[in-house]
């Protein structure tokens, strides 16, 4: 029998690599503003029901974390109140995959973060989130897996991530500068989207928080390096340009960031009998097989 699926944010990043990486035996139906606006709850719930799901891969979120601090009602529409009437709409046997995010937390730690650790965000985009997380853990705790990643990336084009712009800046620029005290770890979508098919796919749907990321962990600045040196290895890029450590306080922006925010994935990686991929090497997945 087919699971019936339904993927919700199906145009963002991590929308777009289910949909290049579905199992085999789904139905999967991929929906974004225009066809379900999460906004109106109304909507929300009849749409679920006309789809009539099974599982529900919710990859929707305001995720603008620095126009987050101006756009607060919006914000907490779509971070909270939407995961709230998605859960409502769960109850019963359907079963609700929502993805978080790293920003939870308040990067204090220097150890990686469990999925157990206390959060403490520090702006709105991060309270938001996990009030999201909250409201679908109190309405069905049994069918809810929260998912949390960081630095999310993937082949899309655009100024979407961190890793198209840093191309677009070192194609356009004579020299940049890149935060060097944030440190974290890249997650290829691609990657993400092959640890959430496989719960499905393996039916080990075990309620609960989890972390995924690619393995390791580095700073804005040695990925930024690391992008010009696998892009210029292979001529993505026709030459390189000097890239200058600074400290954020030297580039302030509206939202704090976690300075540390390295998430430890064992336990989804024991749930699915996966490991995570080193970050380097899915960069370099990512890059040779960009589009033009």
């Amino acid at each position: 029998m087919s699971n019936r699926i339904l993927v919700l944010g199906a145009n963002g990043q991590l929308g777009h690599a289910l949909r290049s990486s579905e199992a085999p035996g789904m139905v999967t139906t991929y929906a974004d503003i225009e066809e379900c606006d999460l906004t109106d709850a109304a909507a929300v719930s009849s749409f679920i029901a006309d789809i009539d799901p099974q599982y529900i891969i919710n990859c929707s979120a305001y995720t603008a974390v620095d126009r987050a601090e101006d756009d607060v009602e919006l914000v907490y529409k779509i971070n909270r109140d939407a995961v709230q009437t998605i859960a409502d709409n769960c109850r019963g046997d359907r079963r609700l995959i929502h993805i978080s995010t790293d920003f939870v937390f308040d990067g204090r730690k220097r150890t990686p973060y469990q999925p157990g650790d206390a959060p403490a965000p520090l702006g709105v985009y991060g309270q938001s989130k996990l009030a999201g997380e909250v409201a679908a853990l109190n309405t069905i705790p049994e069918q809810t897996i929260i998912i949390r990643t960081a630095w999310l990336y993937y082949t899309m084009g655009g100024n979407g991530n961190f890793v198209e712009t840093m191309l677009r800046l070192m194609s356009e620029r004579d020299e940049i500068s890149v935060v060097n005290d944030q440190r974290g770890t890249p997650t290829f979508a691609a990657s993400l989207a092959s640890a959430i098919w496989r719960i499905i796919e393996r039916d080990v749907f075990v309620a609960g928080i989890y972390h995924w990321t690619d393995d390791g962990s580095i700073t804005w600045y040695e990925f930024a390096c690391a992008i010009q040196e696998e892009s210029t290895g292979i001529g993505l890029l026709s030459a390189a340009i000097p890239i200058h450590p600074i400290g954020s306080d030297e580039y302030p922006t509206p939202a704090a960031r976690p300075a540390y925010s390295v998430l430890d994935t064992s336990k989804l990686e024991e749930l699915i009998s996966m490991k995570t991929t080193p970050w380097r090497d899915n960069l370099r997945i990512m890059l040779s097989t960009r589009p033009d």
